[in-house]
């Protein structure tokens, strides 16, 4: 299969100029980059996901089940699908997603791909329904994956960790990572709302690093706009 790097690379640069616009308020209702579906520990299928993006108005989404992409095809699927019988109809962008577990100063953290090609060679160890081992494992090398194919690297919820997010993120800039996922809702309030004072620590080191800050509801129930 021919790989489209020019196409995945204007996916890409569009997802980081969107990147660049987020704050405290951009999730739930304007975009969602965390989100999971029956393909890995969520409840949704793909299609309803989708139903419910353009219900609430998502302007870009990403579905980022663990180690595999197999909901994000049969959503893009969908979404085409809709957009045909649809036209002239505003819809999300919808980009490609996936959560990657790692090692990282020798404890396991999750790696949020976007972006990449879902083709390349480099990201196939990480697509197999499963967690690597070995040197496919270390946070360095799923980073280097990511961005061999095309992708933005994010440090998946940076406070939820074994680890202080003071030694985590620093750790992780070393290893070239783009983004981490500032805006988080880390004891499932309802409604959704990011933790103040975790998003204001995270926030604060992107800013130092000059790091990507990104949110998410990191939804595995039925409703993107909660978590659970």
């Amino acid at each position: 299969m021919v790989v489209n790097f020019a196409r995945t690379s204007a996916s890409t640069e569009l997802l980081k100029q969107v990147f660049q616009t987020i704050d405290a308020q951009s999730c739930p209702n304007l975009y969602n980059f965390h989100m999971h579906t029956v393909y890995s520990d969520g409840r949704l299928q793909p299609n309803v996901l989708m139903e419910q993006a353009i219900a609430i108005g998502l302007e870009g989404l990403t579905i980022t089940d663990h180690h595999t992409v197999g909901g994000y095809e049969i959503a893009q699927a969908w979404l085409e699908d809709w957009r045909w019988n649809h036209p002239g109809v505003a819809t999300p962008h919808l980009w490609s997603g996936v959560e990657v577990n790692a090692n990282l100063l020798n404890i396991e953290v999750h790696i949020l791909a976007y972006a990449f090609q879902l083709e390349h060679s480099s990201m196939r160890p990480y697509l197999q329904r499963k967690a690597t081992t070995g040197q496919e494992y270390e946070a360095g090398n799923v980073i280097a994956a990511i961005h061999a194919a095309g992708g933005l690297a994010v440090l998946a919820h940076p406070a939820r960790y074994k680890r202080s997010l003071f030694d985590l993120i620093p750790a992780a800039v070393e290893y070239g990572i783009d983004g981490v996922e500032t805006f988080y809702a880390y004891n499932n309030p309802n409604p959704w709302k990011p933790s103040i004072v975790e998003s204001q620590q995270v926030q604060n080191l992107a800013q130092e690093y000059g790091l990507f800050n990104t949110c998410g509801t990191d939804t595995h129930g039925l409703s993107l706009l909660q978590r659970l």
